[in-house]
């Protein structure tokens, strides 16, 4: 069996348990959340594998006419009281498992740019980062390296893709269940 039909099955595997552990905790965060903006779901368009474009689903965490930019370019005023602590205990990509389920991403692999994003685009393109699905989490996610250095990234996701094992998929994981890395940053 190969690799990726192995990394499926993980990512179906995980994903599917993950979505019935935390039910209780997704419907909570959703009312919350409803009741704060009036709209507790964010979707927001993607650049996933062979730059095919998906919605990308998570918990909002910012006032609902934030601009759609990438995460380290929004000001951090415009972040709820709530989306605050989603954000702080990484609850809000929660609904980003079921763009796990439906095949659009992995678990594991690198973050979804935006459509918009065009120099992170161009280098992603350049050392074929889009050969493989986008993932919640990977290396650059548990290094801290975010989209605001699109070279660096790109460098941590080739290095990742390149040297790629099973043992690196459950590390990943593991490391970002446990607060490893800060994901990305948000300006003041």
């Amino acid at each position: 069996m190969s690799l990726n039909r192995i990394i499926r099955i993980y990512d179906l595997t995980i994903s599917l348990f993950l979505v019935f552990a935390f039910s209780p905790i997704l419907l909570i965060i959703y009312f919350i959340c409803f009741l704060e903006s009036g709209k507790p779901l964010f979707v927001q368009k993607r650049v996933g594998k062979n730059k095919k474009i998906f919605n990308l689903v998570k918990f909002r965490s910012m006032h609902f006419k934030t601009p759609s930019l990438a995460s380290h370019l929004v000001d951090k005023k415009l972040i709820t009281r709530f989306g605050r602590v989603i954000r702080l205990l990484k609850l809000d990509e929660l609904p980003q498992l079921f763009n796990v389920i439906k095949g659009e991403m992995s678990l594991v692999g690198p973050r979804p740019c935006l459509p918009n994003q065009t120099e992170l685009i161009k280098e992603r393109q350049i050392h074929s980062i889009f050969s493989v699905k986008p993932g919640i989490t990977g290396l650059a996610q548990v290094k801290g390296i975010d989209m605001a250095d699109p070279k660096k990234l790109v460098e941590v996701e080739n290095y990742m893709i390149s040297n790629f094992r099973q043992i690196y998929y459950f590390k990943y994981l593991f490391l970002t269940f446990y607060g490893k890395g800060i994901g990305e940053s948000i300006n003041n």
